[in-house]
């Protein structure tokens, strides 16, 4: 009785580490990069939109940006205790920075002809159509895997 019981588990183990391997890294998709036009002020010589590239964030660096995004408030009524609140447009506006890959948003030339000094507000002066910002806000959110985006949720919310 004994020794039916051993060969199967066996067999089995052996089932399950090759589906088991399934999970492994190297089995992992790569997700690729997409290029996108996000504005139409910025242009070629040929006066073609410029595409810019996003790159997929980890939820690492996700949960990274929404950490620094979070603060803490106060309850009212309730000394001492708070509650976490996300600052969403910002949160937003570092997703974004963090997904472009291409321009560098990162880069001090760039951001010296622009006047700034955060990849987040050198997004937000080469993309200053509110219209074109909202866009593209929407489009990395779903980039990223969100299947609605942030906006989305809030109005949700208020119905």
């Amino acid at each position: 009785m004994g020794q039916d019981f051993f060969p199967k588990k066996l067999e089995r183990e052996d089932q399950d580490m090759s589906e088991f391997s399934r999970f492994m890294k190297a089995n992992k998709m790569v997700k690729e990069n997409e290029k996108h036009i996000v504005t139409e002020s910025l242009r070629d010589e040929n006066g073609k939109p410029l595409e810019w590239e996003f790159r997929h964030i980890s939820s690492k660096e996700n949960e990274e940006i929404r950490e620094q995004c979070t603060i803490d408030v106060p309850v009212t009524g309730k000394p001492n205790v708070y509650r976490p609140r996300l600052k969403s447009a910002e949160y937003i506006r570092k997703m974004i920075a963090a997904s472009i890959e291409y321009p560098d948003l990162y880069d001090a030339q760039l951001q010296d002809s622009y006047g700034v000094m955060t990849p987040e507000d050198l997004l937000l002066e080469m993309v200053d159509d509110p219209g074109e910002y909202n866009m593209l806000a929407e489009y990395v959110q779903k980039f990223q895997g969100f299947q609605s985006s942030f906006q989305e949720k809030v109005d949700e919310a208020k119905n």
